[in-house]
This record gives structure tokens, C-alpha cells and sequence, in this order.
């Protein structure tokens, strides 16, 4: 078993905890929160682990392998060069930093590393992902020519703590700029980004980029937390396209459930299957096997995260160039923030709906 001390049990945090504690691999030994109640709310999961306030116990702990970094991202840099310096490996939440420089500065630190550091840019551990890339390699589809992703719900609102992992475009898209990548096996060429500031708000919250890869893979990504907050019955809107020469792959989900349809020349393929929103089991249990292998058996790199960081931030900065309109009021804003501090079922709530009175996960 390798043993792990965790940093903060938020939404994140509490996910990792549920399933470090299932899986044979890992022996959770420390949870570190500075807030007394969600280390109250770690002892229902964990109750063999040692509770503590102060992050140096488990760098201290030589029998520690592995620490996991799950508060927010201005506390990960100093977290991680601990880490580092103490010789352990890490699992972290993305983006590493709450600035690209410092990224790629611990980008440059773990190379040098014989460490393993694992980031969770978490749709590269999705079966549906990797099901349609499968069939991409096959040639079902011909040539692939263009990559189309749309990631919007009512979820995360300004104003709910998140603010070091950046506006919405950056804390939730730059996964879809990272899939995108994925997808096209290339870097970015050139783009253009359009935003708007819902709500009048000084960010934009809903982002449309649509460009080239340098392979000549054109993409459209679309990612906003501006769909439907006050509707009676929330709901959503994700999908991938992938378009071929000959051929289609399209993927959407309930976040109980996704749904593959790949129409190739030869085979037309319909799969349906879990969802597993964040896919916690598998990060870890990949990340756990690749320690103990020597070498990684597939587990997301921190290069990834960071050019999904880099070009995240390059293209909200791209939308704010070009000018995003303001639509909606303030006052808007200050409703929708009211309905989601009483909300116990929704998309992305805040901390302070997660642990519930009774400590469970309310999201």
C-alpha cells in the first residue's frame, strides 16, 4: 500500500477520500483541512487518519509517498516544491498555480524531479473519450478534420470562492481546451474567442473559441456556467463532435450516464455506460500502478495541464479583447446567488452546500 496525506477537503478533496479508502492500493494516513468542520466531516470517511491543521506534518512523515494537493491553487506552488524537496510524489487538482508563469516554473522543477506528479485534467481517464479516439486510429472515420465541444450549465457563479483557479473559461475550460488537443494529437495554431459578460459581470462567464491546429484540425469550444440558473427544472448542454472525411463520432451525457454513437464506413457503434463524473477511482488507481511500475501507465502529465492552463487563459484573454458584451443586470446575479445558497441538488455548488448536516455530498 502506498501510504498518502491529502491537503484539503473540499468538494475535491472529500471525492478523493471516498475513494483513496476503497481502493486496495492506498493507505490514507492524513487529512489536512484548516477548517475544523470538514475535518470533523473527513473522520466519517476516515476515521483511521490522522486530522490535522498544519500541511508540514505530512511532509515531515517520512513514511508519506504520496501527497494529494486539493485546495485551491494559489496554495499548491509552496505545496508542491514541499513536496518535492521532501521527496514525494503528488496528485493534484488543476491549475497547478493561480498564474501560468509559476506553472510552468513547477512544470520545469518536476522534469528535473525523478518524481512522479500527476494533475487531474480528469476526461483523460473517460472511457468515452478514450472509446472514440480508439476508433479515430482505426480509419472508421477517415481523416479527422474537426473537433467540436460544448461544455454549459448552470453551475459555478462568480462570487463562490473559486476565484484563484480564474473565470470560468479557466477553472472548467481548460479541460475542454486540453480534450480538444487531445483529440487533434497537436498544438494550437490560431484562434478566435468571443465572450459574453453575463449579468453584466466583469468577467465573461460564457466563452465560444473556434481555430487551427498546426495539423490543420479545425475546432469550435463552448463553455459557459450561464445555462438555465433560474429555470424551474435546471438542466444542460455537453457534447463532443468529432467529423471525419467519412465518417462521425459524437458523445453526450447526463452526468449519470454518456453516450457514444460513432457512424464509420464499416461499423456503426451505439455504447452507453456510467458516467463517473470526475473519475477519481481511476486517477488514483492509474496513478498508484505507475509508482509502483516505475513508469506511467497513463496517468494525465503536468505538461498537459499546464498548455491546457497556458492557452485557457490566452483565449479568455482573446474574448475580452474582442469585446464581450454585458447582457443582464447585477441584480440578476445577486438572484441566482440567493437560489443556489438554499439549493441541495444542483450543478457545481459552492463549498458550503457540499458537506450537508449529516456530511454527505449535497451536489
Amino acid at each position: 500500500m502506498l501510504k498518502i496525506g491529502i491537503i484539503g477537503f473540499g468538494r475535491m478533496g472529500r471525492l478523493y477520500a471516498e475513494e483513496l479508502v476503497k481502493n486496495p492500493l492506498w493507505d490514507l494516513a492524513y487529512i489536512c483541512d484548516t477548517c475544523a468542520e470538514a475535518r470533523k466531516a473527513a473522520a466519517d470517511i476516515a476515521p483511521a487518519a490522522v486530522f490535522t491543521e498544519n500541511e508540514n506534518i505530512l511532509f515531515e512523515d517520512p513514511e508519506v509517498q504520496v501527497v494529494g494537493l486539493f485546495a485551491l491553487a494559489d496554495s499548491r506552488p509552496t505545496q508542491l516544491y514541499k513536496a518535492l524537496q521532501t521527496g514525494k510524489h503528488v496528485l493534484a487538482e488543476k491549475p497547478l498555480a493561480d498564474n501560468v508563469r509559476t506553472e510552468w516554473e513547477l512544470a520545469e522543477a518536476v522534469k528535473r524531479s525523478n518524481l512522479m506528479v500527476s494533475v487531474n485534467m480528469f476526461n483523460r481517464n473517460a472511457w468515452y473519450h478514450q472509446t472514440i479516439i480508439d476508433f479515430i486510429r482505426t480509419g472508421e472515420i477517415g481523416e479527422l478534420a474537426i473537433v467540436r465541444i460544448a461544455h454549459m450549465t448552470p453551475g459555478h457563479m462568480p462570487q463562490e470562492g473559486h476565484e484563484p483557479e480564474g473565470p470560468a473559461f479557466h477553472d472548467c475550460g481548460m479541460h475542454y481546451v486540453d480534450v480538444a488537443r487531445w483529440y487533434a494529437d497537436s498544438e494550437y495554431a490560431a484562434f478566435h474567442a468571443q465572450g459574453i459578460r453575463m449579468w453584466s459581470y466583469e468577467d465573461p462567464w460564457w466563452i465560444q473559441v473556434h481555430g487551427t491546429f498546426q495539423n490543420g484540425v479545425v475546432f469550435d469550444i463552448t463553455q459557459g456556467f450561464v445555462y438555465g440558473h433560474m429555470a424551474k427544472k435546471q438542466t444542460h448542454n455537453c457534447y463532443v463532435d468529432i467529423i471525419g472525411t467519412k465518417g462521425i463520432a459524437r458523445m453526450t451525457h447526463n452526468f449519470k450516464t454518456a453516450t457514444v454513437e460513432m457512424h464509420g464506413v464499416t461499423q456503426t457503434i451505439v455504447k452507453t455506460d456510467e458516467f463517473k463524473d470526475k473519475k477519481v477511482d481511476i486517477m488514483i488507481d492509474v496513478f498508484a500502478r505507475s509508482i509502483l511500475s516505475g513508469r506511467n501507465l497513463g496517468y494525465p502529465t503536468v505538461e498537459d495541464s499546464v498548455i491546457a492552463s497556458d492557452m485557457a487563459w490566452k483565449m479568455f484573454d482573446d474574448a475580452v479583447k474582442n469585446g464581450s458584451p454585458c447582457i443582464g443586470s447585477p441584480e440578476e446575479m445577486e438572484e441566482i446567488l440567493r437560489r443556489r445558497r438554499t439549493m441541495t441538488q444542483g450543478y457545481g455548488l459552492p463549498l458550503w452546500k457540499v458537506i450537508n448536516e449529516n456530511g454527505k455530498n449535497a451536489s
